[in-house]
């Protein structure tokens, strides 16, 4: 299947857009995935959260751009990479997108920094390739469960909604405006931070054939984040734990995040909430370049 327009509406000031080949691989045919590079220096992975893509870091590439070079990964079957028919989106299937950025890219030394799943994934990935791996920062790690649903009733509802057998692929068939904007503002602890463009850009990807069931395959596979926290005990290299205040996270969550990765750095971000890259870029800026 080939790739569709690899032109979003947003545009990313010194990114150029890239893409990584089809394979064959362990979890059978896997698509083209598409990535943002800008900057210069050594290498920092972006990985963005569930229902998003690389312009969720719209903001946050301008300011670290001087100190590394980045890539903005779309997630497999997300963003403008392909959606392959039949495809699995859970933890292992995405870190296998991961790795091969990194392996077909040949970079080293690398910094990883992912937000909600891509938090996961980001530390699962250094589990696999402590060679690989220098750094992890993970941002409001979605790795407990309830998630979402506890931005707000509406949110609860829509996924209850997209998982039930039957009526479930018609729901995620259907994206209101108005609903994905509220589940987004739900969270943002500034709700001002979501702009019109990016929502306009995300129903624009929400468009393409197929992805509903992209869409409900990610909501079904919520419950493999919560299994890769077996693997946390792997990763060798230093992890900064960031949280926002307001996060859908509970104190309970991040303590137990921090028994599993004792050594870890943490910080939390006064009134942010799930999205801090929207929220507050200049945070993960500082934390980034500040070891850069």
């Amino acid at each position: 299947m080939p790739t569709q327009d690899l032109r979003p509406t947003i545009p990313i000031p010194g990114t150029t857009s890239h893409t990584i080949p089809p394979r064959t691989g362990r979890h059978g045919h896997e698509g083209t995935l598409r990535y943002l590079k800008a900057g210069a220096g050594s290498p920092l992975v972006l990985l963005h959260t569930v229902r998003t893509q690389a312009e969720h870091f719209r903001h946050l590439i301008p300011l670290i751009s001087d100190h590394y070079t980045v890539y903005a990964l779309d997630l497999p079957g997300m963003g403008y990479s392909e959606i392959v028919p039949g495809a699995s989106y859970d933890e292992p299937a995405m870190r296998a997108g991961v790795e091969r950025l990194l392996a077909e890219l040949d970079l080293h030394d690398v910094t990883l920094a992912g937000e909600s799943m891509g938090a996961v994934l980001a530390l699962t990935t250094a589990a696999d390739l402590p060679e690989r791996v220098r750094r992890v920062v993970a941002v409001n790690t979605y790795d407990f469960r309830g998630g979402i649903a506890r931005s707000s009733l509406l949110a609860r509802a829509v996924v209850s909604g997209v998982l039930t057998p039957g009526v479930g692929p018609v729901i995620a068939g259907v994206e209101p405006r108005p609903v994905l904007s509220a589940i987004l503002r739900g969270g943002l602890g500034d709700r001002s931070a979501l702009r019109e463009d990016y929502v306009d850009e995300l129903l624009r990807v929400g468009g393409r054939p197929g992805y509903p069931t992209v869409a409900r395959g990610v909501y079904q596979a919520l419950p493999s984040l919560i299994a890769a926290r077996s693997r946390y005990a792997g990763v060798k290299a230093p992890v900064h734990l960031v949280y926002g205040e307001n996060d859908w996270s509970r104190p309970s969550d991040r303590q137990a995040d921090r028994r599993l990765l004792p050594a870890a750095d943490f910080t939390q971000v006064p009134k942010a909430g799930h999205f801090i890259a929207l929220e507050r870029p200049d945070v993960l800026a500082d934390l980034l370049n500040a070891v850069a």
